[in-house]
């Protein structure tokens, strides 16, 4: 893919946006301000949310949704659609989504690094999206041996990339091949100058999403997994040591009957967690104080994903949740 098609608005065929069906007379319904489905359960949480603002639905027709990243120089985002073997972008300007890359090696989690490129987690490898287009291979293996799944990365200041391995990709046909696993799975760290992914721990049984507190002290990894009742489900934090290892693993946060997939931290050291599978009233995101205190709830009628922050402000939150794209105007902005 080149530059021009990387930028096209009309890159394989523009899909059904809001602003389409709103021009044809299908007016969405309205939603009374404050909506009801951003919901303030704990004092600290009330200066966040933004009292003439709703959860919009900006598309749907995706089978699972993942990885959304935004752009703010392009105005758009781009997310992951697992099943579909393919990611796609939504355009601010005009609410257009269209086709960014098919097929995509059953991509998952997306991020940016220093240089704004795009790094992408697929099935057994971490890839760069260079400015004309073309992938660059960061890191397919450890030891001799092939990664299983990269899921989601982040970026640290020092260039280094950071990502979970829990291996979904090879565990079903619908999201990738069946195949079997060859290394434990594992968070690692990239490292830009030695090229080569160092595992920084194993303790956690299905690493997926992470991110890193504003001071970049301590890492937070979502647990997709139960192993054991003495082991909840839930968000876990290491303290990062020296920017190069990890340490004092503990429980930051217990999800309870669902599970975090991505998470987020804002410019407050709040984490904003995707939460699901359990329905009505836990589906949504879960706005967690730096105490681990759930104090906010954003509820979607889908399983959430993942999410990020975006648009124009910062102050956008983009959330990917099964088969939708959605959206809601916050007071906050993330943390880098």
């Amino acid at each position: 893919m080149d530059r021009r098609a990387f930028l096209s608005l009309s890159a394989i065929g523009a899909l059904a946006p809001t602003a389409r069906a709103q021009a044809a007379g299908q007016l969405p319904a309205v939603t009374r301000y404050p909506d009801p489905a951003v919901r303030v359960l704990d004092p600290r949480f009330g200066k966040y949310r933004v009292g003439a603002a709703v959860v919009e639905r900006l598309y749907t027709g995706c089978r699972w949704a993942e990885g959304p990243v935004w752009f703010g120089d392009l105005r758009c985002l781009i997310w992951s659609d697992i099943p579909n073997n393919r990611m796609l972008r939504w355009t601010e300007e005009t609410g257009e989504v269209s086709v960014f890359r098919q097929p995509s090696n059953n991509c998952n989690g997306n991020t940016r690094d220093l240089q704004g490129r795009l790094i992408t987690c697929e099935r057994r490898r971490v890839v760069r999206t260079e400015p004309d287009g073309t992938i660059t291979v960061l890191v397919d293996g450890v030891g001799g041996q092939p990664l299983n799944s990269p899921n989601d990365v982040v970026a640290h200041p020092d260039g280094s990339l950071w990502f979970t391995d829990p291996g979904y990709g090879l565990l079903s046909r619908y999201e990738g091949v069946l195949e079997e696993f060859k290394l434990p799975t594992r968070v690692y760290r990239w490292d830009p100058a030695t090229k080569v992914a160092t595992p920084m721990t194993e303790a956690i049984k299905r690493p997926n999403g992470l991110c890193f507190s504003p001071d970049y002290s301590k890492l937070y990894v979502a647990d997709t997994e139960n192993p054991s009742a003495a082991w909840p489900r839930g968000i876990h934090v290491f303290d990062v040591v020296n920017g190069k290892g990890l340490a004092n693993r503990r429980l930051f946060h217990d999800m309870g009957k669902g599970g975090a997939d991505g998470i987020r931290c804002d410019a407050d050291g709040n984490i904003w967690a995707s939460a699901g599978w359990v329905g009505a009233g836990y589906d949504g995101v879960r706005i967690i104080a730096p105490d681990g205190t759930h104090i906010g709830q954003i509820d979607l009628p889908e399983v959430c994903s993942n999410l990020c922050f975006g648009g124009a402000k910062g102050n956008r939150l983009f959330m990917t949740a099964s088969q939708s794209l959605y959206s809601v105007y916050v007071e906050t902005v993330a943390a880098r």
